[in-house]
C-alpha cells in the first residue's frame, strides 16, 4: 500500500449556471459543494448506502443518481410521479444522506453581483478558490495537509476539463498560500460514482437555501448539519458572496490556525 495518499477523497459538484452574460433573476445563484469523505467510511459504508437505496428502489445498482432528474421525475425516476412511491423513496433518501459520514465545504456566488464588475472571473473560479481553501482548513487540522489528496470532478467534455483543469492549477500556484498536493481527476458520469451523485444530491438544496431563506427547505435542513463547523456553518462550510451592496470578500481565506468544528 502507498502511503503518500491523504485519509480523505473529495468529491465536487455544482447547482446553477456559472455563465454571467445573461442571468436568471429566478435563480441568479452559482453553487460550488466539495464533500470530503474519510476514505476507509466511503468503502465501508458510503459506497454500501448508495447500493442499498438503488437495489431497493431499482433491483440493481446500475442507476445513477441526479437531482434533477429526481425532482422532475424523469428518465429512471418516472416512478415517482406515484405519490406514495415517492413519499417512501424521499424518507429513504433523506435518511441515506443524513445517516453517512461526510463534510461539505460549499460556496455560493450571487452572479449578479459580478455582473457590474467589467472582466470579472467565472463564477466556477471563484467558488473554486473558496471551496479550495475550505478544505485546505479541514486538510490542515486533519494533519493531513502535506498528503496527496484527490479531488474528483464530473467530466464536462475535453475544452470544459481543460480550463477547470488550468483554473485549478493557477489557483493552486497563485492564491493558495502554501503548496499543497491536491490532485483534479474528472470522471464521467456513467462511471456510476457514489461520492459525485451525493455532491450532485446536495448541491441544489444549498442554492435554493440562498435563493429562497425565507421559503422552508426539508432537504437543506438535512444536508447543513453536514456543512463544516455546523451549527455555525456560515462563512466556515458554507460561503455566499452577495451583491456588492453587502462586501463580499471574493478571495476568503480562514486563519489558519483556528481550530474549526469538524464533523468527520
Amino acid at each position: 500500500m502507498r502511503n503518500e495518499f491523504s485519509e480523505y477523497i473529495i468529491f465536487a459538484d455544482e447547482s446553477g449556471d456559472h455563465g454571467i452574460a445573461s442571468i436568471n433573476p429566478e435563480n441568479p445563484v452559482f453553487v460550488l459543494a466539495f464533500c470530503i469523505f474519510r476514505k476507509a467510511d466511503y468503502i465501508s459504508i458510503v459506497k454500501q448506502a448508495v447500493a442499498k437505496l438503488k437495489i431497493d428502489f431499482w433491483g440493481h445498482d446500475l442507476v445513477v443518481l441526479h437531482n434533477h432528474e429526481i425532482r422532475k421525475s424523469t428518465g429512471e425516476f418516472t416512478f415517482l410521479f406515484n405519490e406514495e412511491i415517492r413519499r417512501i423513496f424521499f424518507q429513504a433518501l433523506n435518511e441515506m444522506i443524513r445517516s453517512i459520514p461526510f463534510s461539505i465545504a460549499a460556496t455560493a456566488i450571487d452572479k449578479r453581483y459580478l455582473g457590474d464588475i467589467p472582466n470579472s472571473l467565472n463564477p466556477y473560479v471563484l467558488a473554486l478558490e473558496s471551496c479550495l481553501n475550505q478544505t485546505l482548513d479541514f486538510l490542515r487540522q486533519k494533519r493531513q495537509q502535506q498528503l496527496r489528496t484527490h479531488i474528483i470532478v464530473e467530466s464536462r467534455g475535453k475544452p470544459e476539463d481543460r480550463d477547470l483543469g488550468l483554473a485549478f492549477e493557477q489557483i493552486a500556484a497563485q492564491a493558495l498560500s502554501e503548496c499543497y498536493p491536491l490532485d483534479i481527476r474528472f470522471a464521467n458520469k456513467q462511471t456510476n460514482s457514489s461520492g459525485l451523485q451525493i455532491a450532485d444530491l446536495v448541491a441544489h438544496p444549498i442554492a435554493r437555501h440562498i435563493v429562497k431563506r425565507a421559503q422552508p427547505n426539508k432537504a437543506f435542513d438535512i444536508v447543513k448539519e453536514k456543512l463544516l463547523g455546523h451549527p455555525e456553518y456560515e462563512e466556515i462550510g458554507l460561503k455566499y458572496h452577495s451583491l456588492e451592496s453587502e462586501k463580499p470578500r471574493l478571495t476568503p481565506r480562514l486563519n489558519a490556525d483556528r481550530e474549526l468544528p469538524i464533523h468527520l
